[in-house]
């Protein structure tokens, strides 16, 4: 679930502009095929931080297309995405989440903030307070 497909169309003034069939919110360019992939990179990531304020589920990326290249998520971005789509699948607020982890909500509130490192132990606590359980697998 981490890697979006991205469609890096040459522009005609210059550079690549990049947009994501999944991922609407998330459009972006550069002046090189270089800088265009960082700025996507960039976008996508600040694209979910859209997701997490609305508390709405984040579209999984389809499957490439031709002519599309995957742009990856960080681990640690795609864990709180699986543990925000939960929470909206089971119709669950914030809130929900701190009392049934017996915790503060200031601290599901970072748990759910993209920017705050989060140990991933604490991650999977939140997931077994709802009835889930996070696994990692390698491929």
């Amino acid at each position: 679930m981490s890697k979006y497909p991205a469609l890096f169309s040459p522009d005609a003034d210059g550079g690549y502009v990049v947009t994501f069939r999944d991922i609407p919110e998330a459009i972006t360019q550069g002046d090189t095929l270089a800088e265009a992939q960082q700025a996507a990179a960039d976008a996508l990531l600040t694209a979910m931080d859209f997701y997490f304020e609305d508390q709405r589920p984040v579209p999984p990326p389809s499957a490439l297309q031709e002519g599309e290249d995957g742009v990856t998520l960080p681990l640690s971005v795609v864990a709180k995405v699986a543990l925000l789509n939960e929470l909206c699948r089971q119709q669950l607020r914030p809130a929900e989440l701190a009392r049934a982890m017996g915790v503060r909500p200031q601290e599901v509130t970072r748990l759910l903030d993209l920017s705050h490192a989060t140990k991933i132990d604490t991650i999977g606590r939140a997931f077994s307070a709802i009835g889930k359980e996070l696994d990692l697998v390698v491929s």
